[in-house]
């Protein structure tokens, strides 16, 4: 007969079978009593005489009520009771509140509450070569307690191992900035990249039945070796865009005074007098300081 339990992939959780705890604890109260009431009845009866047709019975009554309120568990929010029987999974008890099961299996405590791991600073090498620093922090909890129990040694130190393990690789996979247009990096493109992320965790936990709830990087630096080498170059980028903006500016309003003098007809100019007013205005427009005017007394051509 097949194991209904199992899968290709492994145990996966069930509910166990399991009664409400106050009826079973009312129950065993009532037993014991019952089990010490004939033992005294045997032992101090009217002949004088222990009587042993209600000692014995009535001892045993009370070692089996006992016996079964030991399968009596207090399950609060948040946790879960993985059972197992004899060394297999029987299911896993999520009902809060007083439980009862079979007082034969052991019951494993599992916290289904969302946790938060912060992996420590790493320093690795960007998809360029660069060394850079970063950390991040992942929230999660445990979704199928008998994958956590069973099929990974420890389902923590699992979970912090393999997010390390995801960061580096998302590291080494894209660069810290983008030297071409349009590329993914780790500055530029946190929301893409971290998406990314918690979908390559979510791979790698799935084997602890462990549910990625979020991932973000917490820390992202060059390493202080290249670091101030890097910050000139971001400063050199943004001088080089921030100039070619200006540019872009000034020839458009260049182009734009020349096309409103012809459409006006304030002045005709000849291609050598267009070129000495271009050159003017591309000085004015795109100088970083302010210009000073020449008067002209005389004609363009002395």
């Amino acid at each position: 007969m097949t194991d209904t339990t199992r899968t290709e992939t492994g145990v996966r959780e069930f509910p166990a079978r399991s009664v409400g705890g106050g009826l079973a604890l009312l129950g065993g109260l009532l037993g014991v009593a019952a089990g010490v009431l004939l033992a005294a009845l045997g032992i101090g009866g009217g002949s004088g005489t222990p009587q042993a047709g209600l000692i014995v019975p009535g001892g045993l009554l009370a070692i089996a009520s006992l016996l079964a309120m030991s399968g009596l568990n207090t399950v609060a929010p948040g946790e879960a009771r993985v059972v197992q029987l004899f060394g297999r999974y029987r299911g896993t008890v999520r009902t809060d509140g007083l439980r009862w099961v079979n007082p034969l299996t052991s019951r494993e405590k599992v916290s289904t509450r969302v946790r938060n791991h912060e992996t420590a600073v790493m320093k690795v090498n960007d998809a360029y070569g660069n060394p850079i620093e970063l950390a991040a922090v992942v929230v999660w909890r445990v979704e199928d307690t008998a994958r956590a129990t069973f099929e990974v040694e420890d389902f923590a130190e699992f979970v912090e191992t393999q997010a390390e393990a995801a960061v580096r690789h998302i590291a080494i996979e894209y660069p810290y900035d983008a030297h071409e247009e349009g590329g993914l990096s780790l500055r530029g493109n946190a929301e893409e990249i971290t998406e990314k992320l918690a979908v390559e965790l979510a791979a790698r936990v799935d084997a602890a039945g462990v549910e990625i709830i979020e991932s973000r990087f917490t820390h992202l630096a060059y390493a202080p070796e290249i670091a101030s080498a890097m910050l000139q170059r971001q400063q050199a980028g943004a001088v080089v865009a921030a100039r070619k903006q200006i540019v872009d500016g000034a020839v458009g309003m260049v182009e734009l005074a020349l096309t409103r003098l012809q459409e006006e007809d304030i002045v005709e100019l000849d291609p050598e007098r267009k070129a000495a007013m271009v050159s003017n205005l591309m000085v004015v427009l795109c100088g970083d300081r302010a210009a000073q005017p020449v008067v002209n007394t005389g004609t363009l051509y002395q």
